[in-house]
């Protein structure tokens, strides 16, 4: 009855979408209402198949595109349904997916349990402002708390901001390193450092933290005060970090910027600088954390002298629900008080308890060490293609399932290909294919998605 439904929604979708692309622009269509079938659900079936089966998916993104702002590159396919690592197409080609939404749908697409928790959540109440309180956002953040001071990361974490997505979660923590600032009485104690190959969003304040001229040009100027360095350039450090730094930012293993993993050496001379200057630490585990790297956060391997004092997450937090959070030591609490910071949406009782159902099995000991297992699967196997190929692969970098596969040429051809043949896969920084799958991948598709990304790694070698 699920896939039933889906193809009879978009049926109705595009329906309306075809009535309103005829009317010129600026001109409204007049509504068409149209009523629920009476057919039988056999008959109904046989209509929904042909009608996902017809419709030409180009023809309608092209109608989309005279009502969207052309903020997205993308190919010329529509996703209608979802099956744990595989992923459907209007014209029902079934994908693997490698790239779970950007490390998001750790626990795949459609979990059972994560739409229970939505279905009944939503027949009580999905929202309710922050005037008030609910059920599960106290309830989170306990869980949130309890579970990373248990796991050895963060051990002075203490409280929880939260928001709705992972730029709004940096642009928490970069607030919060401010009022921390000027809070010592220095009211020149604002600037920030941030590192090259790094992203943390594209709002203005985690913009800012973001050097990267493809995203900053267009808005600039950025908001002053920002510095950056190079990651693991540990004598670099000192004149850095200054005592007009409030806040540094960091990912443990940088995403976007090409999977490239901070040293423990780098992360522990930082945080000894931080406490020299008396500069907040932030962690953005925004892509790596929450068991990713087989590890519940990505700086859980780090002594303590490396834990960060305010660390960010979203994206798998809610397993495609939207929530960010951001975690902070008492002594960042304690410079916050009422009316500082705020959000319509965050903790609202849907994504709040989406998010406990979610964060309690991706914690799970059993789930993080089949992470480190299945990581262990691709590195295995990346590296006999690293062994096979090696002028065209260069290096494996990563930790559990986020890899990095850094070639010699543009992956952009690679992507295509791999998608045409139903992988899916993204890219990094500078030449690398990012590979972030489903935590509940299995080692059967492993082996298939890999064997498809050999084929089209053997055509690409042959023209390097």
């Amino acid at each position: 009855m699920t896939a039933l439904r889906l193809s009879v929604s978009t049926k109705r979708a595009l329906g309306r979408l075809t009535t309103a692309a005829a009317a010129p622009r600026g001109q409204l269509a007049r509504p068409v209402v149209r009523f629920a079938s009476t057919a039988s659900p056999a008959t109904q079936s046989s209509a929904s198949e042909a009608t996902s089966a017809q419709f030409d998916a180009k023809d309608v993104i092209a109608k989309e595109a005279n009502y969207m702002v052309a903020t997205y590159s993308r190919p010329n396919i529509m996703f209608e349904k979802g099956e744990g690592s595989y992923l459907w197409d209007t014209n029902q080609k079934k994908y693997l997916d490698f790239t779970a939404g950007i490390a998001v749908n750790s626990l795949g697409h459609a979990d059972k349990g994560v739409t229970s928790v939505i279905t009944e959540q939503a027949q009580k109440l999905i929202h309710v402002c922050n005037l008030y309180h609910n059920p599960w956002t106290g309830e989170l953040s306990r869980l949130i708390i309890d579970t990373t001071r248990a796991s050895g990361a963060m051990t002075d974490a203490s409280r929880v901001f939260i928001c709705n997505s992972g730029s709004e979660a940096n642009e928490a923590a970069i607030k919060f390193a401010r009022k921390v600032g000027k809070s010592s009485g220095n009211e020149k104690k604002v600037g920030f450092v941030s590192f090259h190959n790094s992203f943390h969003g594209r709002t203005m304040g985690s913009l800012s933290a973001t050097p990267n001229v493809k995203y900053q040009k267009p808005f600039g100027p950025m908001v002053p005060g920002f510095t950056y360095g190079n990651l693991n350039d540990v004598a670099a450090i000192p004149e850095l970090v200054t005592e007009e730094t409030c806040g540094v930012i960091v990912e443990p293993i940088q995403g976007e910027g090409g999977i490239h993993v901070a040293t423990e050496e780098f992360l522990v001379a930082l945080k000894k600088r931080c406490q020299e200057v008396g500069a907040v630490l932030i962690y953005d585990e925004i892509q790596c954390g929450l068991g990713r790297t087989g590890e519940l956060w990505a700086h859980g391997v780090l002594p303590k002298e490396a834990h960060p004092d305010i660390l960010t997450t979203a994206k798998a937090l809610g397993n495609g629900v939207p929530i960010g959070a951001t975690i902070v030591t008492e002594q960042v609490a304690g410079k916050i008080v009422i009316g500082d910071h705020g959000t319509t949406f965050g903790g609202n009782p849907l994504a709040a308890r989406v998010a406990h159902h979610v964060f309690g099995r991706l914690s799970s000991q059993e789930m993080l060490k089949e992470v480190q297992r299945k990581g262990g699967v691709f590195k295995t196997q990346l590296g006999k293609l690293k062994e096979k190929y090696p002028g065209l692969i260069s290096e494996i970098r990563g930790r559990g399932l986020i890899i990095g596969v850094q070639l010699t040429k543009d992956p952009a051809e690679i992507v295509t290909e791999c998608r045409d043949k139903g992988l899916l896969i993204l890219t990094a920084g500078k030449n690398t294919l990012r590979i972030v799958p489903p935590f509940v991948i299995t080692d059967e598709q492993i082996h298939q998605g890999l064997d498809i990304l050999e084929g089209v790694l053997a055509k690409a070698a042959k023209e390097v």
